[in-house]
């Protein structure tokens, strides 16, 4: 039996200009932005670790040493924190990235979409299979992660997974939407991907979110895409090259999603996870209270 390889590395494409989130990010990396005290891009490599991922690649641009700052070891900051005793706080500051984790970073000149991005990290991915997680997607679960979940579905058929989900097809001209048939198996097996069609050209309702494990061979295909418009080369352009030769798997992960690059799903991801804080919870809750009373809505 063919032994598999175990997916080690994980891309982050972090270049993108976040210019939903202007002015905030003119001198902050969207990613950097703090759902309570963590930034977007932690909650991605912690989903990361918890899958196994022992390499980061980060693919950025030349203005975002925010990203590599903050993984990076701060020391004035946590001799500070030993000096006064907050061992709590040192912990979280050293806990970030653990010492057996390395941590790559991969400069993207030019803004030439996300699977230029991807082609950008080809040096330090080489020939094995990796995982692109794009932070903007924040996915909470109670139970395993949505990628650890992906990388059991990756160990057991040796296939290419990408995260999907149902959404409402009048949203389809905001996503990538794949066509799926089972396999023997009862997987849901991709025959056919689109980059955000109109609803009436879906071929389902099932849309794809930021999570992906892919044979090293999307970037052969991504070579031969066709750049579309502004230059920009599609990731989902390159995986669907792939489907004849290389099965390629949807899974509906297990948790909830939420679209942090929109101003609606980052507030809403904030007030979600600021619930999860029990020295939050109550005040916050008592606040809701109150500005829905003041609205008259209760």
């Amino acid at each position: 039996m063919t032994q598999l390889k175990r997916v080690r590395k994980a891309v982050f494409p972090v270049a993108g200009l976040g210019t939903r989130f202007l002015p905030a990010t003119k001198s902050i990396p969207k990613e950097m932005l703090p759902i309570v005290d963590k930034p977007l891009i932690q909650y991605a490599v912690e989903e990361a670790l918890e899958a196994g991922i022992d390499t980061l690649i980060f693919v950025t641009s030349r203005k975002k040493h925010a990203i590599s700052d903050h993984f990076d070891s701060a020391f004035e900051l946590q001799t500070k924190l030993a000096q006064d005793g907050k061992t709590e706080l040192l912990e979280r500051i050293n806990s970030i990235v653990p010492d057996h984790v390395s941590r790559v970073h991969v400069t993207q000149t030019e803004a030439l979409g996300l699977g230029h991005a991807i082609l950008c990290a080809e040096s330090v991915v080489g020939d094995e299979p990796f995982a692109i997680l794009l932070a903007d997607d924040m996915i909470r679960n109670s139970g395993a992660g949505a990628l650890a979940q992906m990388a059991e579905v990756h160990r057991q058929s040796g296939s290419s997974v990408i995260g999907v989900e149902e959404i409402p097809l009048e949203w389809s001209s905001s996503y990538g939407m794949v066509g799926v048939k089972e396999d023997e198996a009862g997987r849901k097996l991709i025959h056919t991907m689109v980059e955000k069609p109109a609803p009436q050209n879906a071929p389902s309702s099932l849309g794809v979110v930021g999570r992906y494990i892919l044979d090293p061979y999307v970037f052969e295909c991504l070579r031969h895409v066709q750049a579309g418009a502004g230059g920009e080369i599609q990731l989902t352009d390159g995986i669907a090259g792939m489907l004849q030769t290389h099965p390629v798997l949807a899974l509906p992960f297990a948790g909830e999603r939420y679209d942090c690059g929109s101003r609606h799903g980052f507030i809403k991801a904030t007030i979600d996870y600021a619930l999860e804080h029990d020295e939050l919870r109550d005040e916050i809750l008592e606040h809701m209270k109150q500005l829905l009373k003041n609205a008259g809505e209760i």
